[in-house]
């Protein structure tokens, strides 16, 4: 069963953009919060995401995922009954990890987060000094939250 395994962070400053490889664009939406069920397009590409709730506080859930066409990942967007997530998406090499730093437009903008997925629940012991405190496990910092709540 795939899972995924991350850390969530405040970000302090805007110093991440040096160091940034890759942008991407994203939208994305819910259609069910229990299991999370989301669709995002991201550029060019769309995606069909079910995660299971966090099994240990927040760091590791099941995941699975699933490409489909921006046409049919618009379909679906329209029937979500809560706020679009709009966001620029940085990616960041460091220390043999990728850290992805969120940009967010929607619905909290100028939120920004930094996740940190490991595949074997380990991390980097020292973090850039940009990233700023864990908010690993707290709800208020999940897109799917936001999405309902603002």
């Amino acid at each position: 069963m795939p899972k995924e395994i991350e850390r969530k962070f405040l970000v302090k400053n805007r110093d991440f953009l040096k160091e940034a490889k890759e942008r991407f664009d994203i939208e994305q939406a819910y259609l069910c919060m229990n299991p999370v069920t989301r669709v995002r397009i991201k550029d060019d590409k769309a995606f069909f995401t079910v995660k299971s709730p966090s099994v240990d506080g927040g760091l590791t859930r099941n995941e699975w995922e699933w490409q489909i066409t921006p046409g049919e990942a618009r379909e679906m967007m329209s029937l979500s009954p809560w706020k679009i997530i709009r966001k620029r998406r940085y990616v960041i090499p460091y220390n043999n990890y990728t850290v992805e730093v969120d940009v967010f437009s929607s619905p909290r903008k100028g939120l920004i987060l930094a996740e940190i997925e490991s595949p074997d629940g380990r991390f980097p012991g020292k973090l850039p000094a940009w990233i700023g405190e864990e908010v690993t496990g707290r709800e208020e910092f999940y897109n799917a939250y936001m999405a309902k709540h603002g």
